[in-house]
């Protein structure tokens, strides 16, 4: 009888273990996260051509391939009027602290004063982002369905 009840006690100790390890591996590591964060304001002077009306800055990871996509987008809207900056996080680290930029890609389109107007975190189609530099730009021009909201 009383090894009985040493075996059941033992039993019971393991599948109680068991139970304790199988829920810390099922458990998810990353707790929830909250919306990226987005700067209000920028300092001109710190990107490519601050004397230009408008920037637009793709803050960046060469590891990321929604990054690129997003930079081919953005990239044929460089003009006279339009600077398009990649701010890779390896090759401009300070910048993504400074601005408290915690994920990629993150574009963002700028006035001449450093005023952010437009933000897009993650991927950007390319009818959202060039509606956006057009809404920036001149205030009521986005057709309708254009403004990505």
């Amino acid at each position: 009888m009383d090894r009985l009840l040493v075996a059941l006690v033992v039993a019971a100790a393991v599948v109680a273990v068991a139970v304790i390890l199988q829920r810390r591996q099922t458990a998810d590591p990353t707790p929830p996260q909250g919306p990226p964060a987005v700067p209000d304001r920028v300092d001109r002077a710190d990107f490519d051509r601050p004397d230009a009306p408008w920037l637009v800055a793709v803050f960046s990871s060469r590891t990321c391939d929604s990054c690129a996509g997003v930079l081919e987008r953005a990239r044929p809207l460089a003009s006279d009027q339009v600077v398009v900056c990649d701010v890779e996080v390896r090759e401009q680290p300070e910048l993504h602290r400074r601005y408290g930029i915690d994920a990629v890609p993150l574009t963002l389109v700028v006035d001449a004063a450093g005023d952010v107007r437009s933000s897009f975190a993650g991927p950007v189609t390319v009818t959202h982002l060039w509606a956006a530099v057009a809404e920036a730009r001149e205030p009521g021009s986005t057709p309708p369905g254009c403004s990505g909201d």
